[in-house]
This record gives structure tokens, C-alpha cells and sequence, in this order.
């Protein structure tokens, strides 16, 4: 499986409507199909297929995470913590659907995804991304920024590894993070869930 990133939404390429609020949760094997469906329609995205998410969303859910609006899944974020490196927390796939209402989301998703990981110890983290994705390379810099962490760029799967038509893949790695933000955020809109707002599978099961 190659990584990849889809840029995320802008105020600008989304129709703001007050009254629409997303709602963070952990994912369920059951949202599988629904993610691949979202990622199928994403372009820059590498298709998988839908039995990686579905094992996905069993295996990693604690390190991934979805937004919803009105129970309707309109962003998705996979990740994992690293086997060998335990404290660095690896961004594999991100992205949302189009005209979803919410200004800044696929921003907010990342930083939500990212703020978790670090409140559970998680030194790093890491990304790949294409070098003309320069909306993610805005994301990245400015979570990095909020977090007074240094981004590190290398080559980690050169494009003769990943088949015709591939890109290099480039490690983008944030960290070390530091446990204070700086207050640089700009993203503004209706979003009810927080780092410490997201609904997981026990929680809900008990609700």
C-alpha cells in the first residue's frame, strides 16, 4: 500500500452553512465501505480496497478517525503508531467529500487526529506527501508551527520502488512535539468536536 494525502478543504471550495456541525468519532469495521467509497472519488487518492479498510478500522481504529455531519461520513483520517518507533504516529490517508459545508475540515481532521496521538504520547508524526500537494505542506507547517516542532523532509520510497506513473513518496516528519501551543490557528466555523470531544466505541456503546 502506497500513502498519500488529498489536499484538505479551504472556506473557500466549501458552501459554509451555519447550521451543518461535524462530529468526530473512532471508526467501525462497518464504515469500511463508506471510506473506500469517499476515497474512490478523491483524486490524488490511491484506491485500496475496501477489505484494507474494513481491517483497517478493526485493527487501527484508536489511531484513526472520522467526521460526520448529521451521521453521514464526509472525512475520514487512517493513521497508526509504528511498531519499531512507538512515540511516532504515521499519517497514511486523509481527505473529505466536496461541498460538505464545513470551512477548514479537512485542517481541523488533521490537527484532531494529530492532537490525539500526542495526549497519548506521541513524539511525531509523520506524513508522505507528493511535492505539488501544497495545501497538506501548508497543514503540516502550521501544525508544526502551533507546536513549535521542526519538519524534516526525505525521499522514503523513491518512485522506482512504487510502479509506472509514481511519484516519490517524501516523509514529512513533525516533532519533537512540545506539550504548549502557540495561538496561530486561523481556522474558524461550526465544528463541535475537540481532542477531547471525540466520540469513541466504548463511549458510544455505553451511551
Amino acid at each position: 500500500m502506497t500513502t498519500s494525502i488529498a489536499a484538505p478543504s479551504t472556506a473557500e471550495d466549501t458552501a459554509a452553512e451555519p447550521a451543518r456541525r461535524a462530529v468526530f468519532r473512532t471508526p467501525r469495521p462497518e464504515d469500511g465501505f463508506a471510506v473506500w467509497e469517499l476515497v474512490k472519488n478523491t483524486p490524488g487518492l490511491d484506491t485500496n480496497s475496501p477489505y484494507s479498510y474494513v481491517l483497517w478500522f478493526r485493527d487501527f481504529a484508536d489511531c484513526s478517525l472520522l467526521a460526520t455531519v448529521n451521521g453521514e461520513i464526509v472525512g475520514f483520517l487512517t493513521g497508526y503508531r509504528r511498531p519499531d518507533e512507538p512515540e511516532t504516529y504515521f499519517v497514511w490517508q486523509t481527505a473529505v467529500s466536496p461541498r460538505h459545508g464545513i470551512p477548514f475540515l479537512g485542517v481541523r481532521l488533521f490537527e484532531a487526529a494529530a492532537e490525539r496521538q500526542r495526549e497519548r504520547g506521541a513524539r511525531y508524526v509523520e506524513a508522505t506527501v507528493s511535492a505539488d500537494n501544497k495545501a497538506i505542506h501548508m497543514v503540516l507547517k502550521q501544525y508544526a508551527r502551533k507546536r513549535s516542532a521542526e519538519v524534516a523532509e526525505r525521499v522514503l520510497f523513491p518512485a522506482a520502488w512504487l510502479g509506472d506513473g509514481h511519484h516519490d513518496e517524501v516523509l514529512h516528519r513533525i516533532g519533537p512535539l512540545t506539550g504548549t501551543t502557540t495561538s496561530t490557528s486561523t481556522t474558524t466555523g461550526p465544528l463541535t468536536s475537540t481532542t477531547t470531544g471525540i466520540t469513541t466505541h466504548q463511549e458510544k456503546e455505553q451511551a
